[in-house]
């Protein structure tokens, strides 16, 4: 379909209805950006792409391609959805978009000046088309769950399928990456790159790094906001603070000040908090992720390593999980009392078993199942997960690995399989929850570290 003069003209017939139409409550913009912008990218015998009409000059304005792109960002992607609903009434199988490129012997309007790209309605372009100005949504099915595992002494960063546990995708071009974290929408993989002193955005499909946003210090850990429109990444360079990332356009648009520097950085489950700890203040920093401002910060004995959350039925946050520098086990912090209220030590070593070397924390890595039930933690001393039953904590499993290091674990989005990084051993451990038991170990890069679960286009 030369969608793009199709589409121009579309636009320029469309009924007042149409244009007016503010819109776009019934159309879904995921569906368009995964399925109906590549039809205007496609190539067609006899036809010129409708980029090639579209992408300038014509009053349906798709936003034109930089050399050697083969894909819109985000922000670009909302423009293109901005231009081409205005062609759509929806819910009406007599939208323009639909009209103007099908043949006319096929129930077409008269003429389109990029000529009739779909002699039949049974054309799967066509189809799609239909599908999209129709109300149809972007199925989760056809969002791919990915393990994204960075190398803290390597210059690249590891892309997992958790179907098959192997290696589908490399990202060059990251030294030292630390924290790893996905846009909502699938399109884009967030790192921080300790190295650059920047947080990196890497194409989702090409895996192609998009820009290399400059951070106010040497970075740590990062999270993403729950809407995709921030991201926020942790300054362990003093004197610290969460720098917080605007995704739209790609700047950063403020650093919000933190007791002591910070190592890791958090959303909470609500996405109402951003929860960021420090090794050196033994501070657990709570910021309100509506005015971005310090909300309230806890004293504790020890640094902050890694944190997790569970939560109240209603969604909110109920306790703070967070590892300790020296302790074997974790603290348990009530996130409306801002207390301690509990602290628990992991089994102690077998006999013959060595400790970890100097300067690494014994336990490091924990993460709570989708379900709520179950509070998984790593343990270095012995290269082991266990698992813990929620909310009463107590032990009810445990999983020895195959690799040296256990250094931070991530898990599927059921919450049925754990993938913890071991650093020793430059691979990463498969551990099936339900029974404990290591099932596969990946080979990665260079001392791997955080990992993170995303579910991409």
């Amino acid at each position: 379909m030369h969608v793009a003069r199709s589409m121009i003209l579309v636009l320029v017939l469309a009924s007042p209805a149409a244009a007016q139409t503010p819109a776009a409550s019934a159309l879904d913009y995921e569906f368009f950006k995964a399925r109906v912008q590549p039809i205007f990218l496609a190539e067609r015998p006899g036809h010129a792409r409708c980029i090639a009409c579209h992408g300038s000059g014509t009053p349906l304005r798709l936003q034109p391609l930089a050399a050697g792109r083969t894909s819109w960002t985000d922000e670009e992607s909302h423009k293109n959805f901005d231009a081409v609903r205005r062609m759509v009434v929806p819910g009406s199988a007599r939208s323009r978009l639909l009209m103007h490129p099908l043949a006319e012997a096929a129930g077409g309007d008269f003429y389109h000046n990029g000529g009739k790209h779909w002699s039949s309605q049974n054309d799967a372009e066509w189809q799609t088309l239909k599908a999209w100005v129709m109300g149809e949504k972007l199925a989760t099915s056809e969002r791919h769950a990915r393990i994204i595992q960075t190398n803290s002494a390597g210059d690249n960063v590891h892309v997992i399928d958790p179907a098959t546990n192997k290696v589908v995708g490399i990202i060059h071009g990251i030294e030292a990456g630390h924290g790893a974290g996905g846009a909502p929408d699938g399109s884009r993989i967030y790192i921080s790159d300790e190295a650059a002193a920047t947080l990196d955005v890497v194409d989702a499909k090409s895996l192609a790094i998009l820009k290399k946003i400059p951070l106010s210090g040497h970075p740590n850990n990062m999270a993403v906001g729950k809407d995709g429109t921030r991201v926020y990444v942790g300054i362990i360079q003093e004197p610290g603070g969460v720098d917080v990332i605007d995704t739209v356009s790609l700047q950063r648009v403020k650093t919000v000040p933190t007791q002591g520097t910070i190592h890791n950085a958090y959303v909470t489950p609500d996405g109402r908090f951003i929860v960021a700890g420090s090794i050196a203040a033994s501070t657990i920093n709570v910021i309100d992720a509506k005015t971005e401002e310090p909300a309230w910060t806890l004293k504790m004995d020890l640094g902050i390593r890694p944190m997790t959350f569970n939560t109240n039925p209603d969604g909110s946050t109920r306790w703070i999980f967070a590892q300790l520098t020296g302790f074997n086990g974790f603290a348990v912090v009530d996130f409306a009392t801002r207390k301690e209220i509990r602290r628990i030590k992991n089994p102690d070593l077998p006999p013959g078993k060595s400790t970890v070397p100097e300067g690494s924390d014994p336990s490091h890595g924990m993460a709570v199942t989708a379900d709520g039930k179950t509070l998984v933690v790593c343990s270095r001393l012995n290269n082991y997960l266990y698992s813990y039953a929620l909310p009463d904590l107590t032990l009810i499993g445990s999983a020895e690995l195959g690799g040296k290091g256990a250094g931070w674990v991530t898990l599927t989005p059921d919450g049925k399989t754990a993938y913890v990084a071991n650093p020793v051993t430059n691979d990463v451990s498969v551990v099936d929850i339900a029974s404990m038991k290591e099932t596969a170990r990946i080979p990665v890069g260079f001392v791997p570290k955080r990992n993170a679960t995303v579910s991409l286009q």
